[in-house]
């Protein structure tokens, strides 16, 4: 892919961010970075040949074209309203807001002012995503009947203000948003918090969409390992999903003659068909696609209408978790 001339800055250096300073230094011109910690900014600003500024302002004015922010979710709405006011196109790590309200706000801002507002659902610029989506789009994998995923860890110490819904199962539940193409109707959650987490540490949801589809999102920072899969019933083909092995499996069987009396030895014909894709950083392909939707001046892959929609999802997951009934959200999206 070709390097971008435009001029980029990153505010919030920590995990997420220091990556995305690394990948902006790879395919952009990276100006800045901004980190309220001084030892951390400095590492990344020396490490990357930029200037380091401990208040985010002083980029404000600066001949800077776009912004990643990776700054805790409660001051997510507050940077990004201050980058968008002086024409600086952003892109936000998700959740884009702790508030339905500001992210409405958000998108309603950057359109008037013609800035692109992209939403860091990284999973979306997976290649596993791009080619199943490019599976069901051509009907080689039929239509999809239910999704199942799991998305498990340990516990994150990078994570202080939001709980695990908003954290990994917002994740599956923007992918099967967008690989399903229809809106989520109702939600229904269980879980709850282990230990002394402010916030749910595991969650289990059903969503039904529009169309039909029925969700099963599986989330928690209870295991003692890292899973990132997805499953989906189609039919014509059974697809399961390794995000992190970038791997999709593509099955279907059939039943062969057999004895109706003998139901303990039925015969199927298996077709099995793996695919180990190239490996991809799904960081490098998003902001690729952030930076490609500034200089073609379209939407990017998953913009801020879209990511206001999933974060209705989430909100309402995390409703039905504390209320313990189904939350209908057919008025929100």
């Amino acid at each position: 892919m070709k390097k971008h001339e435009i001029n980029v800055a990153v505010v919030g250096v920590g995990s997420m961010g220091k990556n995305h300073a690394r990948v902006y230094s790879e395919i952009a011109n990276l100006i800045a970075v901004a980190d309220i910690n001084e030892k951390q900014g400095k590492e990344v600003a020396e490490r990357l040949g930029v200037m380091w500024y401990k208040d985010y302002h002083d980029l404000l004015n600066m001949n800077i074209d776009a912004v990643s922010i990776a700054v805790p979710t409660k001051y997510h709405y507050t940077v990004a309203k201050d980058f968008i006011d002086h024409g600086k196109h952003v892109l936000v790590e998700k959740p884009l807001c702790l508030d339905m309200e500001e992210a409405e706000n958000l998108v309603s801002l950057a359109k008037s002012a013609g800035i692109v507002l992209a939403v860091g659902f990284i999973e979306r610029h997976n290649p596993v995503v791009r080619f199943v989506k490019e599976g069901l789009r051509n009907k080689k994998l039929g239509k999809i009947i239910s999704a199942s995923s799991r998305r498990v860890s340990s516990f994150p110490s990078r994570i202080r203000d939001v709980g695990v819904i908003l954290d990994l199962a917002v994740h599956d539940i923007d992918i099967m948003r967008y690989l399903v193409g229809s809106d989520v109707v109702s939600v229904y959650t269980v879980g709850g918090r282990n230990g002394e987490s402010a916030y749910e540490t595991h969650a289990s949801i059903t969503l039904k969409f529009r169309n039909g589809v029925v969700g099963y999102v599986e989330a928690n920072w209870l295991t003692p390992m890292k899973v990132r899969k997805l499953w989906l019933t189609c039919t014509q083909n059974y697809v399961e999903i390794d995000y992190i092995k970038q791997s999709v499996r593509v099955s279907e069987a059939r039943v062969m003659e057999h004895d109706s009396m003998d139901l303990f030895r039925v015969p199927f014909e298996y077709n099995i068909r793996e695919f180990s894709l190239k490996k991809e950083e799904p960081l490098k392909n998003e902001l690729h696609d952030f930076l490609g939707a500034i200089e073609e001046k379209r939407r990017p892959l998953v913009s801020g209408e879209d990511a206001v929609k999933t974060m209705a999802v989430a909100f309402s997951a995390i409703e039905s978790l504390n209320t313990g009934e189904v939350v209908e959200i057919d008025s929100r999206t």
